[in-house]
């Protein structure tokens, strides 16, 4: 009994590697690990955290992974992890935040009482992200969160991962060697727009919101037009050569229903003005 059991369990763990070898080979003929190339890594000690920043290239461009790692006092605690995602076009105005939060950290002083409140706030967006960054105080001290909400549609999945919302925490002490760590990853690896583009728009219409986004990349500058209705978004993404058609057809559409709503208009005019008119020959007795 005690060889059949030990050849049970070989024949279970074979079966395992087998299954993990197999998956590792359909993934990676599929080449979707190969869209994904990484670039540079650096890593930022701050008090019991680490955060690893990592640099990364897909087809879609480059784009810094931001990683919080906290491991506990004892042996026995468990190690936590969070992260969260940005476009190397994006980091520049994450790092320029850092600075003011910077700034303020030195300039003011730690209160006395220590309870829990938000010292400073700032909003980063772009595309469909939004970055919350809080400068928060308590018992402990001070610290600053990072919070990424994404507002996509539903079962979609993008190169930056999928979630919809990501959430980092840095001690308020390692702010200037967080920044300077991402200032070097920038300064080697940011991607430089070609020129200056225009801001993100949207408008709710009933249930429905439209979100207008110009963005850029290898095949030009490009609208990224989506339609969202939670928990599903739909979008299309129009070329710069295609933006000039596309607004006179909206503009003749438009034009078009305008005309069409004004003879509607008309016509009910003229019909109720008939029917007041028989009315008021019923009245006087012509009938």
């Amino acid at each position: 009994s005690g060889q059949r059991k030990s050849m049970s369990r070989l024949s279970g763990a074979a079966t395992a590697i087998f299954r993990m070898t197999s998956g590792y080979s359909q993934q990676y003929a599929s080449g979707k690990p190969s869209d994904i190339q990484e670039l540079a890594s650096k890593r930022v000690d701050i008090q019991k955290k680490r955060f690893y920043l990592d640099v990364k290239q897909s087809t879609r461009g480059r784009f810094l992974k931001i990683a919080e790692v906290w491991i506990g006092r004892g042996r026995h605690d468990n190690i936590r992890k969070s992260k969260l995602t940005l476009s190397m076009s994006m980091a520049p105005d994450l790092r320029n935040c850092l600075g003011d939060f910077i700034d303020y950290y030195a300039g003011s002083a730690l209160s006395e009482e220590q309870t829990h409140r938000v010292l400073k706030s700032e909003l980063i967006e772009r595309d469909n992200r939004k970055y919350y960054l809080d400068l928060k105080e308590n018992q402990r001290g001070r610290f600053l969160r990072i919070r990424q909400t994404v507002n996509r549609g539903h079962g979609s999945m993008g190169y930056y991962g999928q979630g919809i919302e990501q959430t980092i925490v840095l001690p308020a002490q390692g702010l200037i060697e967080f920044r300077d760590a991402m200032s070097q990853l920038i300064d080697d690896y940011g991607e430089d727009e070609p020129e200056r583009l225009p801001e993100a728009a949207s408008f709710r219409v009933d249930n429905k919101r439209f979100y207008f986004d110009v963005g850029s990349n290898r095949f030009g500058v490009f609208l990224k037009i989506s339609e969202v209705r939670q928990p599903y978004r739909n979008t299309i993404t129009v070329p710069l050569k295609a933006w000039a058609r596309f607004g006179e057809n909206f503009m003749r559409y438009e034009e078009e229903m305008r005309h069409i709503f004004t003879c509607h208009k008309e016509k009910r005019t003229d019909t109720e003005e008939s029917y007041q008119a028989l009315i008021s020959e019923m009245h006087c007795g012509v009938f």
